[in-house]
């Protein structure tokens, strides 16, 4: 078997099997290119089926010199996805990364934003233009619902249910879920449509787009990430954010609040709730809450 067959053949069950979106395949695909560049560059011929164990540590050895720990556990983690793939379709008879240990690394906590300082961005937004509008929009339902950066770029007009409070968003492996929209960030985003979107010379394939450019195309994510990087050099924050920050914002909010993990877990279409959990190391005293709350003792 060729590397370039193993990989195409993984590719295919990431997408029906997993159901995984293209920017995860890609993930995946990159980390087993590494190895396969690694081989090339090493001169090594030897197929997926055979390749040893002391050659992939020795790759692993190599790419530790370069990358951190955080990197290097990434990258144990997807070779270990794909040989499993091949284990599993009876290609191996053992996973090679099944006694290597990924380095140590401590839980990264997400960053967030206060609400003053995401008042802040947004008040920073120049509404004397056209785009200004839409930005707002953008920010309001980014921080308003949590979505994904992906997720908003696809946001349909259609998919928006304003009557009924929900919209419906079209997450990881192109799995739906029904959000709720405050009436705040509605207003915004009605704003936007009827006195920006509706003026705009819209060609056929984005007429059910919601956010576009000024061309009338689809906004890319790098679009998004320009727009909330120029607005926070313009309020001189000194924090790195992104629009996963917005996120991690809204998540954090709400828990802070006294929302149930369970809750937020389905508003932001985590599929295991430990990956919500996070959350709970961002501020403790929501757990202290808990049980003074509700404990029968207190």
């Amino acid at each position: 078997m060729k590397w370039q067959n193993a990989l195409k053949d993984y590719q295919l069950y990431l997408k029906i099997e997993r159901g995984l979106s293209n920017n995860s395949i890609s993930n995946y695909s990159f980390d087993v290119k590494k190895l396969m560049c690694y081989l090339e560059e090493n001169n090594i011929t030897i197929s997926p089926i055979l390749i040893s164990k002391e050659t992939i540590q020795h790759f692993i050895y190599t790419i530790a010199k370069t990358v951190n720990a955080r990197s290097q556990s990434r990258l144990i983690s997807g070779l270990k996805g794909f040989f499993n793939y091949l284990v599993f379709e009876d290609y191996r008879q053992s996973n090679p990364l099944d006694t290597i240990d990924s380095p140590k690394i401590g839980r990264k906590l997400p960053d967030t934003l206060s609400e003053n300082e995401i008042n802040q961005l947004i008040n920073a937004i120049d509404l004397s233009k056209p785009q200004g509008e839409r930005n707002r929009a953008i920010l309001e339902l980014l921080y308003g619902c949590g979505l994904r950066v992906s997720e908003l770029t696809h946001l349909k007009t259609s998919d928006l249910f304003f009557d009924e409070g929900f919209i419906k968003v079209t997450g990881k492996g192109d799995k739906q879920r029904f959000v709720p929209i405050i009436e705040a960030t509605q207003k915004y985003i009605n704003i936007y449509m009827k006195e920006v979107r509706i003026h705009q010379n819209i060609p056929n394939e984005f007429q059910d787009t919601l956010f576009l450019n000024r061309r009338g195309k689809q906004l890319t994510r790098a679009m998004i990430f320009t727009i909330i990087k120029q607005l926070a050099t313009k309020i001189n924050l000194e924090k790195t954010i992104s629009p996963h920050t917005f996120r991690h914002s809204f998540a954090t909010h709400l828990l802070e609040n006294g929302a149930d993990l369970r809750a937020i877990q389905l508003m932001l279409g985590h599929e295991s709730i430990t990956t919500t959990e996070i959350y709970m190391h961002v501020d403790k005293s929501h757990l202290r809450n808990v049980m003074q709350n509700f404990h029968p003792r207190q």
